[in-house]
């Protein structure tokens, strides 16, 4: 049986990267610093991934644990671990890629003693480039001569994931209930070897196009209901979207942001236009519906110019298109004042001090002269 190491025992971890790992034959070795988590896989050998909504349950087995926190026993471990692997994946947040750099360099240069077939190392993570970023990590651990002979050996593709994990219930031990939607695409041009054996990761020659797909349709749409939602003090964005206005308003900036990737990535409409009815599908769904105060959390970010309201905003003004209903979401985006969120207080105590018009341009970067300028200070 072949060996996967996979970085992060939580609910990605089991509910969606796990699972597609052992179902594709491999034996898979979580990696994690919770004891408790560690002790219930060692000790149970197998759970459950249960799809929201529905009674089966999807039964995973051939996994262990180790704790990489524990002791030097559990280090040597986690490094024989990355030296015998047959592919390494991660879901252990963008922030903390830098802190499991050491063992993987340590585990790759025992590998290259011990090992030379080749690896994949696959960041499952929500941000842009998150493999290479890990590969720059492990690689200003090692020696010239070392990443020259990785670089033969060892592919270090991006990715992009897709799949909601609701709020978990509680009972039995390490259950995870996930959508029935995953999505997994992986730069074909970064891999070495072959992973088309792997069912429900998806090669891709231009992944990002599938990136942007992901954060303008997903992510935009998914800030949007919240950001309108919250003005009408709604707490969960499956309640959000039985409002019509809120509907209709999602509607038109999926309609926006359609433009912009059909456009630049040459997706076929009629595929994409499904793509957008599965988003809001799964946004409806009660058994996956996150509450409007976690989705719109740190508007500071989600305001920012190269983030998912203003780049295809500006993207579209770029192309005459004026983006009515992005602007419509930037102008709620600013009235979110949750006072236990640090960035929405900062974005008010802002508005306060400067007045609206500062703020726009302060937070966004937009142009006072501009359109977009005009429709979010009109929506405000």
């Amino acid at each position: 049986m072949k060996n996967a190491v996979h970085f992060g025992a939580g609910n990605i971890g089991r509910g969606f990267i796990g699972l597609l790992l052992s179902k594709a034959g491999y034996h898979v070795t979580f990696i994690d610093v919770i004891d408790s988590l560690v002790d219930d896989i060692n000790n149970q050998k197998k759970y459950n991934v249960q799809i929201a909504g529905k009674s089966e349950k999807i039964l995973v087995e051939n996994i262990s644990a180790i704790d990489s926190d524990r002791d030097d026993v559990a280090v040597d471990a986690v490094v024989d671990a990355v030296a015998n692997a047959d592919i390494i994946t991660t879901a252990i947040g963008p922030n903390n890629l830098k802190f499991i750099a050491e063992n993987l360099a340590q585990g790759l240069k025992l590998r290259l003693e011990k090992n030379k077939s080749p690896l994949n190392i696959i960041a499952c993570e929500n941000m842009f480039g998150s493999s290479t970023t890990l590969k720059n990590f492990i690689y200003a651990k090692l020696s010239d001569e070392m990443k020259n002979e990785l670089d033969r050996l060892v592919g270090f593709p991006d990715a992009a994931v897709d799949r909601i994990v609701p709020n978990q219930p509680y009972g039995e031990k390490l259950l995870v209930t996930v959508e029935e939607y995953a999505e997994w695409d992986v730069d074909s041009k970064q891999v070495v070897g072959d992973l088309s054996h792997i069912q429900g990761l998806n090669l891709v020659d231009n992944l990002n196009a599938y990136i942007d797909r992901k954060i303008f349709t997903v992510n935009t749409g998914h800030a949007a209901i919240a950001y309108l939602a919250y003005q009408r003090g709604i707490n969960d964005i499956s309640n959000a979207l039985r409002v019509p206005e809120i509907l209709e308003t999602a509607r038109d900036v999926w309609a926006e942001t359609s433009i912009l990737l059909t456009t630049k990535y040459k997706f076929a409409p009629a595929a994409h236009r499904h793509y957008v009815e599965e988003v809001e599908k799964r946004f409806s769904n009660p058994y996956l519906s996150d509450e409007v105060i976690r989705v719109g959390r740190n508007p500071k970010r989600k305001l920012s110019p190269n983030d998912r309201i203003i780049y295809p905003a500006n993207q579209l003004a770029l192309h005459d298109v004026n983006p009515e209903a992005l602007g419509k979401v930037a102008a709620a985006a600013f009235k979110f004042d949750f006072d236990a969120d640090t960035e929405a207080v900062e974005i008010q105590n802002y508005i306060l001090a400067n007045g609206i018009d500062a703020a726009i341009s302060h937070f966004t970067g937009v142009n006072p002269g501009s359109k977009l300028f005009y429709i979010i200070k009109k929506n405000f």
